[in-house]
């Protein structure tokens, strides 16, 4: 019998009293029937206020790459928490980190940390400015960099905004932006070396950066095509532009040197979120030595109260080391986990005759329902993704997934954790299997 959710639905009535919205980021409002409530997690399962388990594919948004509530994570905080957890000061455990970092990231030579990767972009567009003396920023359509002012520009245009194929609109998803803040970027489309070309000979000796996703996750997750990242460095090489790589969803996901190492490039920086925390509020910026300059010499103000507290300082020493302890063997377990589901949604999806199409890397994939009408195959940019993704239908399905125990996240992003197993994949095939069956019985196109 499918879940139902009478506490959850109850604690959104509540807390709609209090908070404004009811919940306390955006994104969690696409969850239907109602925004859940959730009570524990251990491992690769989620238990709702009702009592209901979860084989969970959100997984925390990326950030819980090592499963809900390992145990030598647990410890590491508690033992830390004894100690203090905040003295606006230095520990040995920042060196710690720090030094971690170092040994696994290709061009980690200097660190700093933050509490999130909104900070962390904030911080790396500053120093790429006041290390270039240049005032743009080169980033992609589709391309998600945090919340702040400068990371969502450009992110996700309607059709009818998104601007001509050579000059992509510069348009910002919030209101009371500063509106100046627009005029700091130059938009490129994704996957499209000879436009980025053009673009950057446009703007050459105005623009301070270029910031990517190496696989841009965010929407439609997409990897880079041949040649598009080797393009990013040869131009940023040639005109003496900053190279940000944004990986706060694949650092440590595609290896313990991330997806820079995976791939085979090094960026002047990169941006570090979601797994190095495994869960806690916790960021960094790594990269050359040269680009930290300007903070070593105090001219570029990084700052923060809590910035590199030792809770979760705890937390990020026990997440690099796991990550260090699997050697060469990861992420291999987690791309052959990832390409079964894959493969398993995609075969339910033909049998109930369901236009769901799943790309990506295995261990993070996008499952994009077609519009009607369109053609199937690889989408390689935000453009496309934006014309074919149909997203009422996917919400529709997603709730069948999540009323059979099944969750992944609400515009189609699928993740694999370390604590994954054959045996849950198994298992969410068999439940998907049911979802599937209903939304083709149930699924009827709006009018």
């Amino acid at each position: 019998m499918s879940y139902t959710f009478p506490k959850s639905t109850e604690l959104y009535a509540r807390a709609q009293r209090s908070i404004a919205g009811g919940i306390n980021s955006g994104i969690r409002k696409m969850e239907v029937p109602v925004p859940l409530y959730f009570d524990h997690g251990k491992g690769s399962r989620l238990f709702d206020v009702d009592g209901n388990e979860y084989i969970d594919f959100q997984i925390g948004q990326g950030a819980i790459l090592y499963g809900h509530a390992p145990e030598g994570m647990a410890d590491a905080i508690a033992v830390q928490a004894h100690k203090g957890t905040h003295w606006a000061a230095q520990s040995e455990l920042e060196i710690d980190v720090a030094e971690r970092l170092q040994s696994m990231i290709p061009g980690a030579e200097r660190v700093r940390f933050n509490n999130s990767a909104t900070e962390v972009v904030m911080s790396a567009l500053r120093l790429a400015r006041a290390h270039t003396g240049r005032p743009l920023i080169l980033k992609f359509e589709g391309h998600y960099h945090g919340w702040s002012d400068e990371g969502l520009v450009g992110f996700a245009p309607p059709a009818g905004k998104w601007g001509s194929e050579d000059n992509p609109t510069r348009l910002h998803p919030s209101q009371g932006v500063i509106p100046e803040v627009l005029g700091t970027f130059v938009v490129a489309r994704w996957n499209d070396p000879e436009h980025l070309r053009q673009r950057v000979a446009e703007h050459h000796d105005q623009i301070a950066a270029i910031i990517f996703e190496p696989v841009l996750c965010n929407t439609g997750c997409m990897p880079a095509v041949p040649g598009m990242i080797e393009t990013i460095r040869e131009l940023c090489d040639e005109n003496g532009i900053v190279m940000i790589a944004d990986e706060t969803i694949t650092g440590f996901r595609f290896g313990a040197g991330c997806a820079q190492k995976h791939y085979g490039f090094t960026p002047d920086l990169t941006i570090l979120g979601k797994a190095i925390g495994g869960g806690v509020p916790f960021a960094a910026l790594a990269g050359k030595e040269k680009m930290f300059a300007k903070i070593m010499s105090g001219e570029v103000v990084h700052a923060g109260t809590l910035n590199a507290n030792p809770l979760c300082l705890a937390a990020a020493k026990w997440c690099l080391d796991e990550v260090m302890a699997l050697g060469d063997a990861h992420p291999a377990g987690m791309i052959a986990l990832g390409e079964q589901l894959m493969a398993g949604l995609s075969k339910l999806a033909a049998q109930h005759n369901i236009p769901l199409q799943p790309q990506g890397a295995g261990l993070v994939f996008h499952a994009t329902m077609l519009k009607p009408g369109v053609p199937s195959g690889p989408i390689t940019n935000y453009r496309d993704y934006a014309v074919r993704q149909d997203a009422p239908r996917w919400a529709h399905l997603r709730r069948c997934l999540l009323e059979e125990g099944v969750r992944a996240i609400e515009r189609g992003l699928w993740f694999i954790s370390l604590a994954h197993t054959q045996a849950d994949i198994d298992e969410a095939l068999k439940r998907a299997a049911l979802a599937f069956a209903r939304h083709a019985a149930e699924w009827k196109a709006p009018c």
